[in-house]
């Protein structure tokens, strides 16, 4: 088919067939359509939309763009959860392991860093030798012997959306609802999941700002999964400040791991509770308990019980991963520079621009500006203050991390610009607004 034809056709507001989306999944999936054509068919969709049968034709066909996991052989339900991005969100090194420890599988398959947002498999890849490109034999191994793997795409694993993926950060269209649910629901349908749990953010570091578009959109992915034979339910979090403490990636699993060893941090607390909201829906759509609130107090005495961090050292070892680093956890994150962000006066943390603070993370050089580009392990940004807790001048707000110390000052510049205090302290935000099920 004529790709400029199709794009005309999108930008024009005209409805896509089967075949005609077919084709460009297929471009998408073999690089035999040009980036330039797909980059401005994704504006197109970014613009016109897509309506609910052009969304199930991008996504199956996305999911079948090369081959699907076939875990019919593992004795218990396969669960997973997805979070569609935030600034220290780190919930997927908890959560799983819960799961698992529970007796469910979670063959989770995860992204790296895009936009201001992380990604799951550059935190897991600052682990020493940690391999987070399997075969699905070696897939089936992992989660045969642990119980969860956490993978990325492989060339055989939905090929059309590795390049539409990398597409969407450079081409200025990462915050489509439709474009979203389709890369995040054809990877899901892709390892044959019979439950999905979505954490689909709002807020000011999300990549959707305001709670209409986070319901849009999850309303969209749990149709989409159910309609797929995935029972599927979605929370709606709050992204306006960090999760938990830690920013970047060796940070992040070194306070992924405080957390399964049940050492309680203030600033942890909110990943902590969030974790074991998510894990209990997981439990339940799982067929472990009756109901999401006795999903999460079994998560919660499963966290306590120790069995979860078991699990999480089983797939590290299992993926490869130097487990020496868990004697002392602290090792794993060694920044070469620090510098500390202090409050200029006194007041009551209000605002934190939480995009922002994403945004010097990722120039701190935990982040990448071109897909295939480096991350640092021991880059990041840890928050000493969240919103609501009092502050006094001198205190320190931020500490940035580098490994090159000409990053100091511009991360630094940034942190100093995404905060206001007030002189009374501000309403509370809700970890949680609504549950979509």
């Amino acid at each position: 088919m004529n790709v400029v034809d199709l794009i005309r056709k999108k930008r024009d507001g005209g409805t896509l067939t089967d075949d005609e989306i077919a084709s460009l999944v297929a471009g998408a999936a073999t690089n035999s359509i040009p980036e330039y054509q797909l980059s401005a068919w994704l504006m197109a969709v970014f613009w016109r939309g897509l309506n609910a049968e052009e969304l199930h034709c991008l996504t199956t066909r996305m999911r079948d763009s090369g081959g699907v996991l076939t875990l019919h052989g593992l004795p218990a339900p396969k669960v997973d959860k997805h979070s569609t991005g935030g600034v220290g969100d780190k919930t997927s090194f908890l959560v799983a392991p819960i799961a698992a420890a529970a007796g469910l599988y979670v063959p989770m398959i995860s992204g790296r860093a895009l936009g201001h947002t992380g990604g799951t498999l550059d935190k897991l890849e600052s682990i020493p030798g940690f391999k987070t490109q399997l075969q699905e034999e070696e897939i089936i191994a992992v989660l045969s012997a642990c119980g969860l793997s956490i993978v990325g795409q492989t060339e055989w694993l939905v090929p059309a959306d590795r390049t539409l993926y990398s597409l969407r950060d450079r081409s200025g269209t990462v915050e489509s609802p439709f474009l979203i649910c389709a890369s995040i629901m054809s990877k899901k349908l892709a390892a044959g999941l019979d439950a999905l749990v979505l954490d689909v953010k709002t807020g000011s570091g999300a990549f959707l700002k305001h709670e209409a578009e986070a319901i849009h959109l999850a309303e969209l992915m749990v149709t989409t999964g159910n309609s797929a034979g995935t029972r599927t339910a979605a929370l709606i979090t709050d992204m306006n400040q960090p999760l938990g403490r830690a920013s970047g990636n060796a940070a992040e699993i070194v306070e992924s791991v405080e957390v399964l060893r049940n050492e309680r941090h203030p600033l942890t607390e909110d990943l902590r509770q969030l974790s074991l909201q998510l894990a209990g829906w997981m439990l339940y759509l799982g067929g472990k308990v009756p109901n999401p609130e006795d999903g999460a107090q079994l998560a919660e005495d499963l966290l306590i019980s120790g069995l979860p961090l078991t699990k999480f050292r089983c797939m590290i070892a299992a993926q490869g991963g130097d487990l020496a680093w868990f004697e002392s956890p602290q090792q794993l994150h060694q920044p070469v520079y620090q510098y500390h962000v202090k409050s200029p006066s006194a007041g009551f943390l209000s605002v934190v621009d939480c995009e922002q603070i994403g945004w010097a993370v990722q120039r701190s050089g935990a982040g990448r500006t071109r897909p295939g580009e480096a991350v640092s392990a021991h880059a990041g940004v840890e928050t000493h203050k969240k919103i609501g807790d009092p502050v006094g001048a001198g205190d320190t707000l931020f500490t940035v991390h580098v490994e090159e110390e000409w990053r100091l000052e511009p991360v630094a510049g940034i942190l100093r610009q995404c905060f206001m205090l007030s002189a009374e302290p501000p309403s509370p935000l809700p970890l949680i607004y609504k549950v979509i099920a």
